[in-house]
């Protein structure tokens, strides 16, 4: 069974922000998700560039409103890779 994109995600999540039982969904943000600051951004944004090989400009990163807006972006990456 493939994992899916959000899956993976969740499990950054979690590692970053050293919680096992954090829960994100498509509409969740820096202001829903607590301890999301400007470090665990960036450790975020790394973590998620070097698990699916993707990279992101700084551009789209200060578009982005919520996860969901997150997962858009990185399937329009993987996709273009193929």
């Amino acid at each position: 069974m493939q994992t899916s994109i959000m899956d993976r995600v969740q499990m950054i999540f979690q590692d970053v922000f050293d919680e096992p039982k954090l829960r994100i969904d498509r509409s969740s943000s820096a202001a829903t998700v607590p301890e999301w600051d400007s470090l665990a951004h960036i450790n975020l944004v790394t973590s998620i560039e070097q698990e699916f090989r993707i990279k992101f400009a700084l551009g789209e990163l200060e578009q982005l409103k919520n996860v969901g807006d997150l997962l858009d972006l990185m399937e329009r990456k993987i996709a273009s890779r193929r």
